[in-house]
């Protein structure tokens, strides 16, 4: 009985033997730095992805609330006013509300459409450029974090190596562990990266899907200031389709065959 529990106690020792721990003690200084910063590429880019989604679904919710109630309005300043206080959409129509009112103090002539055009692009630019803040950030993990991990363990193994060689035995068994223990590094990197790569990928096609919705929100709000009120989206409502008779059977005597026979 103690035999055996002294036995398991040996082969859980030399289990520990072998780990991450292990392969941070080993490499020094420069993998458990190499460690670290995976680390934290990997929560900086989780924090990313969530609060960019729960960013792109606020202005999703948004425009649901846009195609069924802004333009119902009187007028735009009625519609903006139905708006969220802080919602893309109020700063669109805003600022094109703004735009009209500088176009009547412009010394220099310039046609109204393309002031605000200009003006109702430059802040859908704006939105756009805040949906793709932090993206950058997850390519940048998603294409260095494996050479990060590489690196690591190319340091792994170079030290663990050198001490392999100090100690003078070279038999497998005191080559595979060290060795092993450094490829963790490499696995940790591609770890950090996948995530990365797949976030930024999604991201940028829902951020892709917003900005076209912008986009058409944006031409309707020039629409509609450049034919004061007059042109506006339709709300979705499609006239009804007049019935179709049905064909008779009936036919005219004397006609069948479509040859008309005459006496």
């Amino acid at each position: 009985m103690i035999i055996n529990i002294l036995a398991a106690g040996g082969t859980a020792a030399a289990e520990n033997q072998f780990g991450l721990q292990q392969a941070l003690k080993e490499g020094g200084i420069i993998s458990q730095s190499v460690f670290t910063i995976l680390v934290i590429m990997s929560v900086v880019s989780f924090y990313i992805l969530f609060s960019k989604l729960f960013e792109q679904q606020k202005i999703i919710n948004q425009a649901k609330r846009v195609r069924s109630n802004f333009w119902t309005s009187n007028s735009l300043r009625e519609g903006s006013a139905k708006l969220d206080k802080n919602s893309a959409y109020k700063q669109l129509v805003d600022d094109g509300l703004a735009a009209q009112e500088q176009h009547s103090k412009l010394t220099d002539p310039i046609e109204a459409h393309d002031w605000l055009h200009g003006s109702l692009a430059r802040s859908e630019a704006a939105i756009n450029s805040k949906l793709g803040g932090g993206l950058a950030f997850l390519a940048t993990v998603g294409a260095t974090s494996p050479f990060i991990g590489l690196f690591g363990t190319v340091v792994g193994i170079y030290r663990a190596l050198i001490k392999i060689g100090a100690s003078g035995d070279p038999s497998i068994d005191k080559v595979a562990g060290p060795v092993g223990e450094a490829l963790i590094m490499t696995a940790l990197g591609l770890v950090v990266a996948v995530p990365a790569v797949l976030a930024y990928n999604w991201l940028q096609r829902r951020n892709k899907s917003i900005s076209e919705d912008l986009s058409a929100f944006s031409n309707d709000v020039l629409g509609f200031l450049a034919s004061n009120g007059a042109v506006r989206p339709s709300l979705g409502t499609t006239p009804a389709k007049a019935p179709v008779k049905p064909a008779t059977a009936t036919t005219t005597a004397g006609q069948t065959g479509g040859v008309q026979t005459r006496s």
